[in-house]
């Protein structure tokens, strides 16, 4: 059994040292470039995001992005255009109004994803809406959801997507530069976890917190207050004020004052000047073509 195993690695060896005295290798690459097909949509995230901010937006659900414990639909072609048209004019390019564009390509994630549909906690019943994946990836849901009869409500588009936005860009933020521990000790004694959920937004005020979500933990506070802090009209913001009363308004005020102070020592932006700027795009939006990729 032996010889007969030597005898056939001689043969094989025998061919491979006459394939290889025979090889006459082609000078074609291996590694061909392929062309790629880009339509018109993807052509325009190309000049308004990938080329002035290194942004590379995926609409077409790709796995190694996705949270495959949920249920997920890809994002419709059409709405993720609108979506995108949206978030540069509120998002993006709101920061660099504010700030600049250097703040805006040096800060923002490098990847957003679009996903169709919410990502559901079927066990709480709640709904994610965005997540921030190591200041590279930020994933937004619900695209699918996005209707023109929705663009002319501010308050649903405020709740479904922008306030998203700018709460997920804060988690960014705070991974390059941690804020003043001090903001944690403020309502210290008053986070809830995972419990959440189970508390209404004006029991949460008198908390002083802005949202049920913010009652979480606080670095899910600090992004909930600026998020809502510069999507939130001086008069709304006044109203949520007096809901929380002289129980909850002194420590939302108190960090408040914190969330002020970083922004304006940390990144030189002044969150009053930003609430000026994203309010006035929003009233805006009806004015935007959002059926034209100019």
């Amino acid at each position: 059994m032996k010889k007969i195993c030597l005898f056939a690695l001689a043969a094989i060896l025998s061919l491979g040292f006459n394939s290889c005295s025979e090889d006459n290798p082609s000078s074609d690459s291996i590694f061909g470039g392929k062309t790629v097909h880009r339509d018109n949509f993807d052509k325009w995230l190309l000049a308004n995001y990938t080329y002035p901010y290194n942004i590379d937006v995926k609409y077409k659900m790709e796995d190694i992005y996705s949270d495959m414990k949920y249920h997920l639909v890809p994002a419709d072609s059409a709405k993720s255009a609108k979506l995108a048209i949206i978030a540069k004019y509120l998002w993006f390019d709101a920061y660099a109004e504010c700030v600049g564009p250097n703040f805006v390509k040096a800060n923002v994630p490098r990847i957003i994803h679009l996903i169709g549909s919410p990502a559901y906690n079927s066990g709480q019943g709640t709904m994610i809406l965005g997540t921030a994946e190591g200041g590279l990836v930020i994933t937004l849901y619900m695209v699918n959801n996005l209707t023109d009869k929705m663009l002319t409500d501010y308050a649903t588009v405020n709740e479904y997507y922008f306030h998203t936005m700018h709460h997920e860009f804060t988690h960014i933020l705070n991974q390059k530069i941690p804020y003043d521990e001090n903001f944690q000790h403020i309502s210290e004694g008053n986070y809830v976890s995972g419990d959440w959920y189970l508390i209404r937004k004006a029991a949460a005020n008198k908390k002083g917190f802005v949202t049920p979500y913010a009652m979480s933990e606080p670095i899910e506070d600090f992004a909930e207050m600026l998020s809502v802090y510069v999507t939130t009209s001086p008069a709304d913001w006044e109203k949520m004020m007096n809901t929380a009363g002289t129980t909850g308004a002194p420590y939302i005020q108190a960090k408040l004052d914190l969330i002020r102070a970083y922004m304006r020592d940390s990144w030189k932006l002044d969150i009053d000047q930003l609430r000026s700027i994203v309010l006035r795009r929003a009233s805006e939006i009806g004015h935007l073509d959002l059926n034209q990729l100019n």
